[in-house]
């Protein structure tokens, strides 16, 4: 009832556009359907493909060693508008725009024959960058992922105790190095099986030293739900 209402007087307004939202999100019909969508990707890792391949098909760095995670789910390709969208959650404080996102993930996720896991993990952010950002991104789309999927979101298993420099403008091999031990597990997960919440995945390195710090807590099962893959 209180959706309702808030709906009757604060109705949904396109984010990208301005034009009335539709099915309550701050998105239209037109700019949904003009969304860079990932639908021709690895079956591990979600890296965008450039043409249609086989379902199951993995990308080239997927064979010669799998990652920490046992898959990557990420509904939208980064390039387009969706760069505009994940840069106004995670910097500029739209938090709308993470709603936004976690509801598009969301959707992605239920129209997918899967089993859910136990709970949601959004990446952490260093002590220091949270105070100078005010506000996770990934919490908050993990937030709006609970309340569709009815998980719970768990911020206290695990912490990042190293405040790293920014991933952006550093390599592959660099942010690998770069992430190294940023993290740590506070508690055992032993038999859970558990979804890493993230906006954006570039070379899985951030998610990938999560999911291994996970692992190592005793995690059953680790699988990264993105909003984007960065082709």
């Amino acid at each position: 009832m209180l959706s309702k209402l808030l709906d009757l007087f604060y109705p949904p307004t396109c984010i990208l556009c301005g034009a009335a939202g539709a099915q309550g999100w701050d998105l239209c019909t037109g700019c949904h359907d003009e969304l860079p969508w990932n639908r021709n990707a690895c079956a591990r890792c979600a890296l965008p493909f450039d043409g249609p391949v086989p379902a199951e098909a993995h990308c080239g760095r997927c064979q010669k060693a799998l990652p920490t995670f046992d898959r990557c789910l990420a509904p939208l390709r980064y390039e387009l508008q969706v760069p505009a969208l994940i840069t106004g959650a995670k910097f500029r404080g739209k938090l709308n725009a993470a709603r936004l996102l976690g509801q598009i993930l969301a959707s992605a996720l239920q129209s997918e024959a899967m089993a859910l896991p136990d709970v949601l993990i959004p990446v952490p952010l260093h002590l220091k960058r949270l105070r100078a950002r005010g506000y996770n991104q990934a919490l908050e789309i993990a937030r709006s992922l609970s309340a569709v999927l009815e998980l719970p979101v768990d911020t206290r298993s695990c912490d990042r105790v190293t405040a790293t420099p920014p991933q952006a403008g550093l390599d592959e091999p660099e942010r690998r190095r770069n992430i190294r031990g940023a993290f740590v597990a506070r508690r055992s997960l032993a038999g859970e099986r558990v979804a890493i919440i993230d906006d954006v995945v570039t070379t899985a390195s951030t998610v990938g030293e999560l999911s291994r710090v996970l692992r190592r807590a005793g995690a059953q099962g680790v699988e990264v739900w993105a909003v984007a893959r960065t082709p």
